[in-house]
């Protein structure tokens, strides 16, 4: 028998930092639908991500919240795992590079490259980003930040081993210009060559001392392996290169797709290659770098607080629903924008309208004029030929796209076939023919026509979609072979006779208008600031004590004549009665003043306000963006003329 085909595909794996949004999670979607598409073709297919757990950006956050490194990534890998699952991914492993299994073959990938001079000992100066564990030369700042995140870096100055990428310059750059699509989009190749290679590599620093959390260079205790070294061989390390049992190296490697964000392309394409080539390795076949999704415009982050929590988003739409929008919405190889505008439209036009709507008014005419059986087919007519070759095009315009992980292209050509059904019940007009009796094998013919048809498209939908397709071929009555790919590319697969059955909507429709306001609310609420007055004179503690602060009840309150913000205020502080004129007005009614205890600045020198002899100062707050007004007192009732200390 034939062995299959097989196919590797590798997410980048994720830093197990901040709280995964809807931005991260088109990575891991985009690549579990490439491993769909290929078991659906029959190829032996291996899917792997992970979490990249190591360096100094974990170790503080670490610190910060008060725990050790390990329990602080066991704790936020395990929901990393569960949004995986929600999202029905379909990974083969999930490595850790805390895993004995990664560190243990790090180590002997260090040694080996330090054995063959490829790595050596020295000192190294400059500045590094710590959110992005990248090192970084003056030149390549921008404005003295990270020319990736465009955060502060810092000055780090330390003994540390090098990797020798300068030896392998000419190399790297004759196998870009040998593999046009090793890396694709060709202007991410561009990129590389033109701002990284040509200018002069710099050999790698790939160990630090600054820190512990790492993995341990084995010769050399006090040293940790850089994390994208340790990270990036994290691909051949999950397939168990170089140990007892290496049989899902042996069998997969090298991978056909690294699918990694624009910004960590310069890791996959010029450093992880040039230490595959110094350990006598295959590359991978190729490396596609995606584009980043945004949130109307901006890039998602949770200091912005415009994260978008694909977790709700799946709570209320449904998996198929937003795995179906991620894959549609992004083009290859550019920057896709979230809205909850186009989520909407995309769930009502495409889903409810096109597909739902298909799917709902075909099974329900063959249900209504054919008593729930498959109709049996006759010779096409001219209209019935047009759509039956458009579909026997689809799996061929499908496949093209789909093969280069253009799934928004590949998309449109299955939603084109949707359209072109639609447009084929206007024109043949089934309820017309089922008037006549005469028309009932004509009216089969169309109805088994639009069958197929979606038929077809349940299985493009396969990859994208993991709950959708069943219930469409559920709802056909296919099953065997007519619901699976092996003989797509014939027509007439669905076989007459079985049975149809009409299901609930697939996809309801939704009011865009209350499904927006309710997606606004799903965003966390950005925190508030403003300027505030700035410091008045600087006092000592000496000149603060001479202040005195008393506790006192508002016996009697009324306006101040001609005055709009003074009311005139009786004050009890034992037995004293005290009169007190304040510019609170506005804010608080002369009955609202009455009863309540306030706090006096004592020992203020008595001044005329209109005419009145005020003796002391009530205290106030006044809000730094409304400017509203609110009395100080005490929080529980005090006896009057009580000290505030």
């Amino acid at each position: 028998m034939e062995e299959k085909k097989t196919f590797y595909i590798t997410t980048p794996i994720y830093y197990p930092n901040d709280k995964l949004h809807i931005g991260h999670s088109y990575c891991t979607v985009a690549c579990d639908c490439m491993a769909r598409y290929k078991r659906m073709l029959g190829y032996d297919t291996y899917f792997l991500t992970g979490t990249d757990e190591h360096g100094l950006k974990i170790q503080r956050s670490a610190e910060a919240a008060g725990v050790d490194p390990q329990t602080y990534v066991d704790n936020i890998v395990e929901g990393i795992q569960k949004l995986w699952k929600v999202l029905e991914i379909s990974n083969n492993d999930f490595i850790r590079t805390t895993q004995e299994r990664h560190v243990k073959t790090v180590q002997k990938i260090f040694r080996r490259l330090y054995d063959q001079g490829d790595i050596y000992k020295g000192s190294y100066e400059g500045w590094y980003c710590t959110p992005c564990e990248s090192f970084w030369t003056e030149s390549q700042l921008v404005d003295g930040n990270c020319p990736d995140c465009g955060r502060p870096v810092e000055r780090a100055k330390e003994e540390c081993y090098f990797l020798r990428l300068s030896k392998y310059q000419d190399w790297i750059l004759n196998h870009f210009k040998e593999h046009p699509d090793f890396l694709l989009p060709a202007s991410r190749a561009n990129e590389m060559v033109k701002n990284f290679i040509e200018p002069g590599l710099e050999d790698l620093c790939v160990s630090r001392t600054t820190f512990t959390w790492g993995i341990p260079v084995e010769f050399d205790p006090g040293h940790v392996v850089y994390v994208w070294v340790d990270a990036l061989t994290n691909y051949i390390t999950a397939l168990g290169w170089d140990t007892e049992d290496d049989s899902l190296y042996q069998k997969y490697w090298p991978a056909d797709i690294h699918f990694v964000g624009k910004d960590i392309v310069r890791f996959h394409t010029i450093i992880w290659p040039i230490i595959l080539h110094m350990l006598g390795l295959p590359l991978p076949k190729q490396v596609l770098g995606h584009g980043l999704l945004n949130l109307n415009g901006g890039k998602m982050s949770k200091s912005k607080g415009n994260v978008v929590d694909p977790v709700q988003l799946i709570e209320r739409y449904g998996v198929d629903a937003i795995r179906y929008y991620l894959l549609r919405e992004m083009p290859f190889g550019a920057d896709g924008n979230f809205t909850n505008e186009a989520l909407v439209a995309r769930i009502n036009m495409d889903l409810a309208n096109d597909l739902g709507n298909l799917v709902q008014r075909t099974v329900a005419m063959i249900s209504k004029y054919f008593d729930g059986v498959m109709p049996a087919p006759t010779a096409p007519e001219d209209v019935d030929k047009a759509l039956i070759d458009e579909a026997l095009k689809l799996s061929e315009t499908y496949c093209r796209e789909m093969d280069q992980m253009h799934f928004s292209t590949a998309l449109a050509e299955v939603f084109h076939m949707i359209s072109s059904c639609n447009r084929y019940i206007d024109q043949t007009a089934p309820w017309v023919l089922a008037k006549d009796p005469e028309k009932k094998e004509r009216l089969g013919t169309v109805l088994y026509n639009l069958a197929e048809c979606i038929r077809r498209v349940a299985l493009c939908l396969v990859p994208v979609m993991v709950n959708t397709p069943a219930k469409i071929f559920a709802a056909l009555g296919a099953e065997g072979e007519s619901a699976t790919w092996t003989r797509m590319d014939e027509w007439g697969i669905l076989p007459a006779g079985v049975r149809v059955t009409v299901g609930a909507a697939l996809f309801p429709r939704l009011d865009p208008k209350a499904e927006e306001e309710a997606l606004e609310a799903l965003l966390p609420k950005k925190e508030e600031t403003w300027e505030i007055a700035p410091a008045k004179e600087e006092i000592d503690i000496e000149t603060f004590g001479k202040l005195d602060l008393r506790v006192a009840t508002v016996a009697a309150a009324e306006k101040v004549k001609k005055a709009d913000k003074l009311l005139q205020l009786t004050l009890k502080l034992g037995n004293e009665t005290r009169t007190v004129v304040s510019g609170i007005a506005k804010a608080y009614t002369p009955e609202e003043m009455v009863g309540r205890q306030v706090i006096l600045v004592y020992n203020l020198k008595p001044a005329k306000l209109r005419g009145i002899e005020s003796q002391g100062m009530i205290l106030c707050a006044s809000d730094p963006v409304t400017g509203k007004l609110s009395l100080l007192a005490p929080v529980d009732a005090m006896h009057d003329g009580a000290e505030v200390s």
